[in-house]
């Protein structure tokens, strides 16, 4: 293949996202010998410290900066990669919902492939890339074949590689900033909204008890507290839970609610959508309860029983009780 991988690190506060140390891995994959790039953008004192972080595990840092780059707005920081990043460069962003809005347009502006929701490689063959992907809520596997030969922006699954910690890199930091060019955009940011705090941090929790539909009725939600209760945990839930009104949005876990890093999560009743996924972050020991042994959330899971969550929790809160 021999062309340049660029990586878009996503960051906030000073410290890089998860999905940072996972997209270098994602580039090796594609290519072992390639040159992989980090690009930051941002301003201020928290982008120096990102961009310094960050040359510890990449050989070279871009760093972009610009007052209209402090909150990351897509629109600005798509004219900012298209006026420095090459033809047919290969771009790999984070499949979250900020990529989401940043990948697609970015391709369109470089004249280059996009593929979203990459969750592997499978092989690379000249400039044609077989990936894999998830659908119907990743009941499915499916091999989608890329033509990279003028450049592919690709979304990568958070969490889908494993993250290098290896550090050591001892990369260089480019500023790039005055290449970016006019920034100017019609889409303005006005302010961060903060979400409304429950009366549990679940960003905080070192143990989650997350439910999901599997639970049926909101009168269930007792059986799980009585487990998280026996483990010194916290309840959190999927989307569905909320949108039930039984738990309030501050407890949902996900792409559209908070994301957690606990030691141990417990996924009962939940099925392991992408969204979900999305906001559990920091590699923690995975436990998941599902009746249908299909269910995606097995494919992340370190242990998993198939079981019916109603029937197998009062019994694993009894044992727990006895410890």
């Amino acid at each position: 293949m021999a062309k340049s991988i660029y990586a878009y690190i996503a960051h906030k506060a000073g410290a890089a996202d998860d999905s940072a140390l996972e997209l270098i891995q994602a580039a090796q994959q594609l290519d072992a010998d390639a040159k992989v790039s980090a690009v930051v953008t941002g301003d201020g004192a928290d982008l120096d410290t990102v961009c310094t972080a960050m040359a510890d595990t990449y050989p070279e840092v871009i760093k972009i900066a610009g007052g209209a780059l402090a909150y990351p707005n897509a629109e600005v920081v798509r004219k900012a990669l298209v006026n420095i990043l090459p033809a047919d460069a290969i771009v790999l962003i984070p499949h979250d919902s900020f990529g989401m809005d940043l990948g697609p347009g970015l391709s369109v502006k470089l004249d280059a492939a996009f593929l979203s929701d990459v969750v592997g490689f499978d092989k690379v063959e000249g400039d044609t890339l077989t990936a894999v992907r998830q659908e119907y809520g990743g009941q499915v596997s499916t091999h989608v074949s890329l033509d990279m030969s003028q450049g592919a922006v690709i979304n990568v699954r958070p969490g889908a590689f494993a993250a290098d910690e290896t550090g050591g890199a001892g990369g260089s930091v480019t500023d790039k900033s005055g290449d970016a060019g006019d920034l100017a955009t019609a889409r303005k940011y006005l302010e961060v909204v903060a979400a409304e705090v429950g009366d549990v941090d679940i960003t905080k929790s070192e143990v989650l008890v997350s439910v999901g539909r599997g639970i049926e009725d909101e009168d269930n939600l007792e059986v799980f507290q009585e487990l998280a209760d026996a483990m010194g945990a916290d309840v959190s839930c999927s989307r569905p839970i909320v949108d039930a009104k039984w738990l309030e949005k501050s407890r949902q876990v996900g792409t559209s609610g908070q994301t957690v890093k606990p030691k141990v999560y417990l996924a009962l009743g939940i099925s392991g959508s992408f969204q979900h996924l999305g906001g559990i972050k920091g590699n923690p020991f995975i436990v998941a309860v599902n009746k249908n042994a299909k269910a995606p959330i097995f494919q992340v899971a370190d242990v998993g029983v198939v079981a019916d969550i109603l029937d197998f929790i009062p019994e694993l809160t009894d044992k727990i009780e006895e410890l």
